[in-house]
């Protein structure tokens, strides 16, 4: 049987958090390690992991995360043969999570599959328009996929999320593991030349987590500067690439939605909302055009322009 870590990076967790780490006890398939990588040891309470033997914690400083190079920490505490990425807000939905992803994992008969990626489930919090996206994004049906989908899928060839992601230890090494310094993406960057490499990447339905974020539009402006940071300053990835026709798509598809319903103020919101998202992509892509005051205002992660 293969040994799977799991590698959590946190900050400030909360009761979302705790669930988690009940659940992962709990797993049919049996984990090894939960290897935490807390940002900022007074956020987090020590005696909510009390009880776990096999949990162990690393703190560093806010000026030391980063979404690559903290990760990449995590993966050098392991010697496990796959090890899944989670964040600290999702929570397997049931004790058959880590099981069916490495099912996944081992199932391909063709091209070697070198990460696998779960479902994200919304919760009871998330707003209508978030409960769609939801499903646009991780539906019910599993698949695989290699570089030769891309003139099919586009920009979704590269997708996966370490919300919840197993990756196979071997592969992760011979690729040199996770962009060191990167703003956001650190998973797609990944995903890319693990694909360009010859492996393929997996989307696991079976595998769910529980996980929402009813952002506002100004967090999710924020939210969607970085990302387009991240694509501005990897060309190699993203470059001819259009992830707009994908969000258009979702919006309409969601709006449609949403008017079925009767959910008028829902179709509002998700206006509102995708224009906040619109923009501060636009913004991001181009943000080498902005001063630094601009930026600091406008980005998630300002300790990230400090490095």
């Amino acid at each position: 049987m293969k040994t799977v870590d799991v590698i959590i990076p946190t900050y400030k967790p909360g009761s979302k958090f705790i669930r988690q780490q009940e659940m992962l006890q709990k797993q049919t398939y049996p984990v090894n390690r939960v290897i935490i990588v807390n940002t900022e040891e007074k956020f987090l309470d020590r005696s909510l992991l009390q009880d776990y033997e096999n949990v162990s914690v690393t703190d560093i400083s806010a000026m030391e995360f980063d979404h690559g190079a903290t990760r990449n920490l995590g993966v050098s505490k392991s010697r496990a043969d796959y090890f899944l990425m989670m964040t600290d807000d999702a929570v397997p939905k049931d004790e058959h999570l880590v099981e069916n992803l490495v099912k996944m994992m081992e199932s391909s008969q063709d091209k070697e599959i070198g990460a696998v990626y779960g479902r994200q489930l919304a919760t009871g919090e998330s707003s209508e328009d978030e409960k769609y996206s939801r499903n646009f994004n991780y539906p019910a049906q599993s698949f695989v996929k290699t570089i030769e989908d891309l003139p099919r899928l586009g920009i979704k060839t590269y997708f996966e999320s370490n919300v919840c992601c197993l990756y196979r230890r071997d592969i992760f090494d011979r690729l040199g593991g996770f962009i060191d310094h990167t703003i956001f993406n650190e998973d797609m960057i990944y995903c890319c030349r693990m694909l360009k490499a010859g492996y393929a990447s997996a989307y696991c339905a079976e595998a769910a987590v529980f996980h929402a974020h009813n952002y506002t539009g100004m967090q999710q402006l924020r939210r969607n500067f970085d990302l387009g940071v991240s694509q501005a300053d990897h060309p190699e990835v993203f470059g001819g690439l259009k992830s707009e026709g994908e969000g258009i798509k979702l919006v309409k598809g969601n709006a449609a939605a949403l008017m079925k319903k009767g959910k008028l103020f829902s179709v509002v919101r998700l206006i509102w909302v995708s224009g906040c998202k619109y923009i501060g992509f636009r913004l991001g892509r181009n943000y080498k055009k902005l001063s630094k005051k601009t930026i600091l205002k406008l980005t998630m992660n300002k300790h990230y322009w400090g490095n």
